[in-house]
């Protein structure tokens, strides 16, 4: 058996302490030796504060070039049209240095044609229009495959004004993404190949856009690998 994190020994060590229940009520499993604090890696380095251009990234991000929409919702809005002017803004603000956007992205989006699908070799995946705002209007949620792996997800609403606004940007590999009532929970792998991270985004109205709320490690069925598609729900 493999070294079990101190934290995992921590939590084993006092219900030790505590004792067992069993039809023969509490017993003790002795002294299972000493427990350690963890210790603190590199206390004295701190990441420098987000650049002036990424600090509104907890924000909706206004997509320029695309026109009002009446009735704040993004049905019948020219997805590719509003993706490539999103990808191009973000781009032109990073400078190319991927900070927001991967730099592949604009190459990969000029493989798309001006036909309503992009053509047979736009990465484009298709559009799904959901309410995430439980205001009756639905928003719309696309995303860009960068390479066979990594992909950019979008999620983008229309403001009371009508200004179409990007309200979550993720990129990753997107083993599965799925949308209940106003959550959107995003599947990636893990190192190891029977559990895939679970990323739960949900929309706050007071800061106008999705907001992760739970991040959690889920099972792969006997027989499956989080690097393939792992069954929504898990085990």
């Amino acid at each position: 058996m493999g070294r079990w994190p101190r934290w995992i020994v921590v939590v084993v060590a006092g219900a030790a302490a505590a004792g067992c229940a069993d039809v023969e009520g509490l017993r003790s499993k002795g002294d299972l030796g000493e427990v350690h604090a963890p210790q603190t890696l590199w206390p004295d380095h701190r990441p420098a504060p987000l650049p002036p251009d990424e600090a509104t990234r907890g924000q909706a991000t206004p997509v320029p070039g695309i026109p009002p929409r009446p009735g704040q919702s993004m049905r019948g809005a020219d997805a590719l049209a509003v993706l490539k002017a999103d990808v191009t803004a973000a781009t032109r603000l990073d400078g190319g240095t991927g900070r927001l956007v991967d730099p592949r992205t604009v190459q990969r989006l000029a493989l798309c044609d001006d036909s309503s699908s992009g053509g047979p070799d736009c990465p484009v995946r298709p559009p799904v229009l959901h309410d995430l705002t439980d205001d009756g209007k639905e928003e719309l949620i696309t995303a860009v495959d960068v390479d066979d792996r990594v992909s950019e997800l979008r999620v983008y609403t229309v403001r009371p004004d009508g200004t179409v606004a990007r309200i979550l940007s993720r990129r990753g590999v997107l083993t599965g993404v799925e949308v209940a009532a106003d959550h959107l929970a995003v599947r990636e792998p893990t190192s190891n190949d029977r559990l895939v991270a679970i990323t739960d985004y949900v929309w706050n109205p007071r800061t106008s856009v999705m907001e992760l709320t739970a991040l959690t490690i889920d099972e792969c069925p006997a027989g499956t690998a989080s690097t393939t598609q792992c069954p929504p729900g898990g085990t």
